[in-house]
């Protein structure tokens, strides 16, 4: 099974619906209780990629997958970390698409400036602990019945990751489209090369 890794685009929303309703109607993994239609999927797309990453993944030419970065809180402290999830499709999971996606997420984000990322999960899932923790992602605490669905409380952990070594002068993280453009960063997803960080203007 080949396996191609790239920016999701606009016409990828209903796909990217089908994979993510079962995750609402038949799970807990997802806190959601109505699945998004194709046309709120595509919002939800084309918000996050104005800052941040969505990436699919293509398998025998079929959408299996995908993962995606967002803001992590809202106040300016925050700014250099951020949230990810990554969902796949149940006829493709356990086939190493999770860690497929989330290897060049978490480069890319490396490359627009964050030093976080934080991953919240509805426990129990073992699956979902072990490709975190297989993101060298470690377990920083656990939200205590915060979520109530399909007749239960459910807690929530929240797993971590180091991005870069902190730095005394952080630089503002930069938004996906003000890096570079989406067909650079397929490139770097097909190639390898990531788009170059500009040097910061001295006073």
């Amino acid at each position: 099974m080949s396996i191609a890794i790239r920016l999701a685009r606009p016409d990828d929303a209903a796909a990217l619906a089908a994979i993510y309703a079962p995750y609402v109607t038949d799970t807990v993994i997802s806190f959601e209780t109505v699945p998004p239609a194709e046309a709120e999927m595509a919002t939800r797309l084309a918000k996050t990629l104005a800052r941040f990453p969505w990436l699919v993944a293509v398998c025998d030419g079929e959408v299996a997958g995908y993962a995606y970065a967002g803001q992590h809180r809202e106040r300016a402290a925050y700014q250099w970390s951020a949230d990810v999830s990554v969902y796949v499709y149940k006829d493709f999971q356990r086939r190493g698409i999770g860690r497929a996606l989330y290897t060049p997420l978490f480069a890319i984000l490396r490359a627009l400036g964050y030093y976080n990322v934080y991953a919240g999960i509805a426990l129990p899932n073992r699956g979902s602990v072990a490709l975190h923790e297989a993101m060298d992602m470690t377990p920083v605490g656990v939200y205590r019945h915060v979520g109530y669905k399909a007749g239960m409380w459910h807690d929530v952990g929240w797993w971590e990751g180091s991005l870069r070594q902190q730095s005394a002068e952080p630089q503002p993280p930069r938004a996906l489209l003000d890096a570079a453009s989406i067909a650079t960063w397929d490139s770097w997803l097909t190639h390898g090369e990531l788009p170059a960080r500009e040097p910061q203007a001295q006073p």
